[in-house]
């Protein structure tokens, strides 16, 4: 059986009470499929407004206990997670952690963005509180607009701190601020301050490496 929200806005007290009336009425179904748009209202003391949640559709799994997203995007101010699908165990934003997986990007602050092929997202007091994504690799860029530069890092795994605004790159971890490049077993990037931060992990034989490109100056006549 499937009912449509068409892209209205609920609570999430309204959603998991419609959630809980379906299942005594359906006791051996897999699945309910719905288009759905999902707003939470922020707390008082919020930074970047409520949560805002867009699927193309939902399925819940009641012998999993899991709700399914496909085709979903979920905002809260400049910050942004898009992916084929994403998986939760409930819509619960106070203290939730929810996985995508699928061409998942994340639009962060400052003109910066991840992109990998799943990440872990943890919401904490209705707030995106942390990301880590995982691929091969994972992804980081920021452009910086005064310099006209773009940083760029990749590594297998990225871990995003929006409170502190850092992005920690680690397992083959690369960055590059386009000019200069630096690689090493754990590499921790500012995003405001746009400063990184090397490091070699305690007993591990890699070593922190700076590549520095010499400043192209143009030949003068003589």
């Amino acid at each position: 059986m499937a009912s449509s929200f068409h892209k209205r806005k609920l609570s999430t007290r309204a959603v998991l009470t419609a959630i809980s009336l379906l299942l005594p009425a359906f006791p051996g179904a897999s699945a309910w499929a719905a288009a759905t748009t999902t707003t939470v209202p922020p707390p008082k003391d919020i930074r970047s407004g409520a949560i805002q949640l867009d699927a193309a559709s939902t399925e819940v799994d009641y012998r999993k206990n899991t709700i399914v997203f496909r085709d979903v995007i979920i905002s809260q101010g400049d910050l942004k997670v898009e992916a084929e699908k994403a998986e939760a165990n409930s819509l619960d934003f106070e203290n939730g952690r929810w996985t995508f997986t699928g061409n998942v990007r994340i639009n962060l602050q400052q003109r910066g963005s991840l992109q990998s092929d799943r990440a872990i997202v943890e919401f904490k007091n209705n707030l995106i509180a942390r990301a880590v994504i995982t691929g091969t690799p994972a992804v980081f860029q920021q452009q910086n607009l005064a310099k006209n530069l773009t940083a760029r890092g990749r590594a297998s795994a990225i871990a995003y701190e929006v409170g502190a605004g850092t992005v920690r790159l680690s397992d083959n971890a690369w960055l590059s601020d386009g000019r200069n490049e630096i690689s090493g077993p754990v590499l921790i990037y500012n995003i405001r301050e746009e400063r990184v931060q090397a490091a070699s992990q305690a007993g591990a034989s890699d070593r922190v490496r700076i590549t520095i490109l010499p400043n192209e100056k143009k030949d003068t006549p003589k």
